[in-house]
């Protein structure tokens, strides 16, 4: 296992942790695939009954690596990686609680989509700034924040992809209960605890049959996401964000 994940097992709950935190835990090729072997691992295993996903240091994700993904764009099998991660998030059997300290930025916030439950400190924030980047939704966010919201927010948040707040996240739906940075660990361990306490299986077949009727969609959805994104990763309009992010200046997309 790759030691950008760290992961520990207490009282039949599995954390694992994203732990890149000199770079915010933007996600690599790499820590997607250690994330999804984690995850796998953790699913297929009877004496875990909830699994948590929580993050090193002050952030939750940054988002995908910029630079990583850039050197990887004309690499057939890139999208490999992302979409299986993306795929096993959406058929997990295990019951999945996100804990966020702080940013959550694109991928950071479209994997809450598929948690059970998201504990979030106060301070947290989200953002989605697919278009912004010249990109497109990801993560099944074109059907999931919809589902969420309805359309109207949904573009709001899609398309025009500023910051929101943790009170706003939670208002929305996206997050179930905020709690002071000081906190927020013990918080996290509180709630998992007790959903473990609960009988598993009854809580297994819940969670499924929540899901049971939308699974197909999304699973479809995922795969047409990941294309149109890797397509637009080679546009002539991200490349002009991707650079000025790198670059650190505005985009000028006048020319489009």
């Amino acid at each position: 296992m790759s030691d950008l994940v760290k992961i520990a097992t207490q009282d039949q709950v599995r954390q694992i942790l994203m732990n890149r935190p000199e770079k915010k835990n933007a996600l690599t090729l790499t820590m997607y695939q250690a994330l999804t072997d984690a995850l796998l691992a953790a699913d297929e295993d009877p004496d875990v009954r909830v699994i948590m996903l929580g993050s090193s240091g002050d952030s939750f994700c940054a988002g995908n690596d910029i630079n990583d993904f850039i050197a990887a764009v004309n690499r057939p099998d890139a999208i490999q990686a992302p979409l299986l991660f993306l795929q096993t998030l959406a058929s997990l059997t295990t019951p999945l609680i996100a804990v966020v300290p702080g940013m959550a930025v694109g991928i950071g916030t479209t994997i809450l989509l598929y948690c059970d439950l998201v504990i979030a400190s106060q301070q947290a924030c989200f953002q989605l700034p697919f278009a912004r980047l010249g990109l497109v939704p990801e993560g099944g966010s074109s059907l999931l924040i919809p589902q969420l919201v309805g359309h109207r927010r949904a573009f709001e948040l899609l398309v025009i992809g500023e910051q929101f707040s943790a009170q706003t996240a939670q208002t929305l739906g996206l997050v179930n209960w905020l709690e002071a940075p000081s906190s927020l660990t013990e918080r996290a361990w509180l709630e998992a605890t007790k959903l473990a306490a609960l009988p598993p299986d009854a809580v297994r077949q819940s969670k499924a049959m929540l899901r049971r009727h939308t699974q197909s969609q999304l699973e479809a959805v995922l795969v047409a996401e990941v294309k149109q994104f890797a397509a637009r990763l080679t546009s002539e309009e991200a490349n002009e964000a991707l650079l000025a992010f790198i670059q650190k200046r505005t985009a000028d997309f006048s020319r489009f």
